[in-house]
């Protein structure tokens, strides 16, 4: 599933990957694009990212899951929509035998945004 070449772009990443689990990461990837348009996409650390003012998260794929990375604030945030998936710090795991919660990503993404919007503003003004 991974190479052992480092993909220069999101598309080479995800075309790493068999049928059904890029098709998952296109509609991660959509959902993001949609909710954080202003968002720059990138690869870093082996993996898609996304940066406005800041990181915002990246995604991965992985065997039996998504790997989501929204930072430690989002996990938190949103702890309660979170029970039925396993997470960590920083790390939500959408497993591929179920639906991806698109609504929930979009959530997330959104409650980024604003935060990082937030620490921008913050910044400038001091």
């Amino acid at each position: 599933m991974k190479s052992e070449i480092e993909p220069l772009t999101v598309d080479e990443y995800i075309a790493g990957f068999p049928p059904s689990i890029q098709e998952r990461m296109n509609k991660i990837r959509t959902i993001i694009k949609k909710a954080a348009p202003d968002a720059n996409e990138k690869i870093s650390y082996r993996m898609p990212a996304y940066t406005l003012n800041g990181m915002l998260l990246y995604f991965a794929g992985h065997t039996k899951h998504i790997g989501f990375y929204p930072m430690t604030s989002a996990i938190y945030a949103f702890k309660d929509e979170l029970q039925k998936f396993k997470t960590s710090r920083g790390t939500i795991r959408f497993p591929h035998e179920n639906a991806l919660p698109a609504v929930l990503i979009k959530n997330i993404v959104k409650f980024r945004v604003k935060e990082n919007l937030f620490k921008a503003s913050n910044t400038r003004k001091r």
